[in-house]
C-alpha cells in the first residue's frame, strides 16, 4: 500500500481513472475501470462504495474495501479474486460517470445549471469520497488550471430512478429563493425540469411559489400538463391576481373546470378581478391588503401587521377604512412603530393618501408610484371603496421589457 496515496486529503480526478488499469497486489492488470459507485446522502460527501470493472468483456462489481491504492491513472486491489457475476446496482447507489460526469448540476451558490466536466475523488482518512466538481470547460489541449469546487455547492439532477425514494435529494436546493429556482427551471431541459418538479412536488408551498415566478409561457406549459385538481391545488396557494393570469393562459375549455375547483373565497376574488382589463389598475391589483378602523390604536395596528398572512409587500402600509370600507387614510409601518402606541391611527395616518382608480392604465399606475416613491398604492372605486392594492413588484413587471428575464440570465452549455 502506498501511504502517500491513501492519507487524508489525497485527491485524484475521475477522468484520470476511467478506462485506466485495475491491478492486483503484484502489479498484474486484471481489468479496467468502467465507473465509480457512490452512495448519495442528504449531507456530506458521497462515499465510494465500489467500482465497476471491465474484465474480459464483463462488467463486475468490486467493493471499495478491496481498494488498497487509488492513484493517478490506476487502481490497485488487495486481491486478484473477483466475483464475476454481472454487476447489479443496489438501491441508493449512483454511478459517477453514468449519472454525473458530463451531466448538468444545480449550482446552488449561483442559482444556475452547470455541467460536471470532472469529479474529484479524495481520501478523507477513512475512505474515498466524491469531494469536488470541476464545472469549467477544459482549456486548450485539455489543461485544467482552474480550481475544483466543493461537492456540497451542487445538487445532482440525474440519478438512478429506483434510488430516488431512498435518498434525500435536493436538500441544498431548498436554500434557494423561489425566483432562483424558477430561473433554473427555465434554463433546464425537459428531463431536468421533470427531476426538479419531482422534488418541488414534496413541498406544495414552494412549488406554488416557483410556478408563480415562472415566465408566462413556461408557467402555461407546466399547468397545461396537469389535471384539473392538480392545477387547482397549485393555484389555491397563489395570489388571486396571479391566479387570474394563470387561468387566462389555460385553454378556454379548461378554465371553467379549474375555477370551479378553487376554494370558494378565492374563486370569488378571481372572478371579481377577471372583470378588469389586463393592463389596467384593476387588472394589476391584488385583493390582499391590511385595513383597520380609524379608532384602532397604533399598537393594535402593529399587532395586526404581525398577525397578517399576506405577502410582505402588501404590509408596508396599513389602510384606514370606515364602516363601508371607504379609504379614509393610510399609514406606513415605520410611522406606526414610531408613534405613541396608544394613539388612534386616524391621528397618525395621511388623511388623503395617493390612490389610483381601477380603470387607470398601467402607465398611469407606474408613474404615480414613481412620482410619490410608493411601495404600494391603493386602488379606490368611484364611491371611495378600497378594492385592492398594487405592490411595487407588480408595477415593475408592467414597466420593464417582456424579455427582462432573458437579459440577465447567463446561458450555461
Amino acid at each position: 500500500m502506498n501511504d502517500a496515496v491513501t492519507t487524508a486529503d489525497t485527491t485524484v480526478m475521475l477522468s484520470r481513472l476511467l478506462r485506466g488499469p485495475i491491478r492486483d497486489g503484484h502489479g498484474t492488470q486484471i481489468g479496467a475501470l468502467a465507473d465509480l459507485i457512490v452512495r448519495l446522502g442528504p449531507e456530506g460527501y458521497p462515499a465510494v462504495t465500489g467500482l465497476v470493472a471491465r474484465v474480459g468483456g464483463r462488467s463486475v462489481f468490486v467493493p471499495a474495501e478491496s481498494i488498497t491504492e487509488l492513484g493517478d491513472g490506476s487502481i490497485t486491489l488487495g486481491t486478484a479474486r473477483l466475483d464475476l457475476r454481472p454487476f447489479e446496482r443496489r438501491p441508493g447507489e449512483v454511478l459517477l460517470k453514468e449519472a454525473v460526469l458530463g451531466h448538468r448540476l444545480v449550482d446552488v451558490e449561483h442559482a444556475r445549471l452547470v455541467r460536471a466536466y470532472d469529479i474529484a475523488i479524495r481520501h478523507d482518512g477513512q475512505g474515498w469520497v466524491a469531494s469536488g466538481v470541476d464545472v469549467s470547460a477544459p482549456l486548450w489541449r485539455g489543461r485544467r488550471d482552474h480550481p475544483v469546487r466543493d461537492w456540497t455547492s451542487f445538487d445532482a439532477l440525474i440519478g438512478h430512478a429506483p434510488s430516488v425514494a431512498l435518498r434525500s435529494r435536493f436538500r441544498r436546493l431548498d436554500g434557494l429563493r423561489a425566483a432562483e429556482i424558477a430561473d433554473v427551471i427555465e434554463s433546464a431541459t425537459q428531463s431536468e425540469r421533470a427531476d426538479l418538479f419531482e422534488h418541488l412536488h414534496g413541498d406544495p408551498e414552494l412549488e406554488a411559489d416557483v410556478i408563480e415566478e415562472l415566465d408566462d409561457d413556461e408557467q402555461a406549459r407546466v399547468l397545461r400538463s396537469r389535471g384539473t385538481a392538480e392545477i387547482a391545488a397549485v393555484l389555491s396557494r397563489m395570489h388571486a391576481d396571479d391566479v387570474v393570469d394563470a387561468i387566462l393562459e389555460l385553454p378556454q375549455d379548461r378554465r371553467t373546470a379549474v375555477l370551479d375547483a378553487l376554494p370558494a373565497p378565492q374563486r370569488q376574488d378571481v372572478l371579481r378581478l377577471m372583470h378588469y382589463q389586463n393592463r389596467s389598475a384593476g387588472g394589476m391589483m391584488g385583493v390582499e391588503y391590511l385595513a383597520v378602523p380609524p379608532d384602532t390604536a397604533a399598537r393594535d395596528a402593529v399587532e395586526a401587521v404581525r398577525a397578517a398572512r399576506i405577502q410582505d409587500q402588501a404590509l408596508t402600509t396599513v389602510h384606514v377604512v370606515d364602516a363601508e370600507n371607504r379609504l379614509v387614510g393610510a399609514v406606513g409601518l415605520l410611522q406606526l412603530l414610531r408613534a405613541d402606541p396608544q394613539a388612534p391611527v386616524s391621528e397618525i395616518a395621511e388623511p388623503e393618501p395617493v390612490a389610483v382608480a381601477p380603470s387607470d392604465d398601467a402607465v398611469a399606475v407606474v408613474n404615480t408610484m414613481a412620482d410619490f416613491n410608493l411601495l404600494s398604492v391603493p386602488v379606490v372605486a368611484d364611491d371611495g371603496e378600497l378594492v385592492g392594492i398594487i405592490t411595487v413588484d407588480d408595477a415593475l413587471e408592467e414597466s420593464i421589457p417582456d424579455d427582462w428575464r432573458e437579459r440577465g440570465r447567463t446561458r450555461t452549455p
